[in-house]
């Protein structure tokens, strides 16, 4: 995978826990961020595909066994006994 250099302009004592986390994490300040990035982008694009399949299904309907038929009344369904 090709890399490029990106400049950021983070707050001192962001950076400072940053680092931290990083240390804590047994990895580079870069590879924390990069990580971070990452994990929003799937998450992002993965939210995106989960809606598209959900509403392909909806457009499709749902097969419920009745063959478009309601087998008793409404009145029957919520009559109180």
């Amino acid at each position: 995978m090709e890399r490029q250099n990106v400049t950021l302009s983070l707050p001192k004592a962001t950076i400072k826990k940053a680092k931290a986390l990083a240390l804590k994490e047994e990895k580079s300040l870069s590879a924390l961020i990069r990580e971070s990035i990452e994990e929003k982008i799937r998450k992002d694009t993965g939210y995106k595909e989960a809606m598209e399949a959900e509403i392909r299904r909806m457009e499709q309907g749902f097969h419920l066994g009745t063959g478009g038929r309601m087998p008793c009344s409404r009145e029957k369904l919520h009559e109180r006994r």
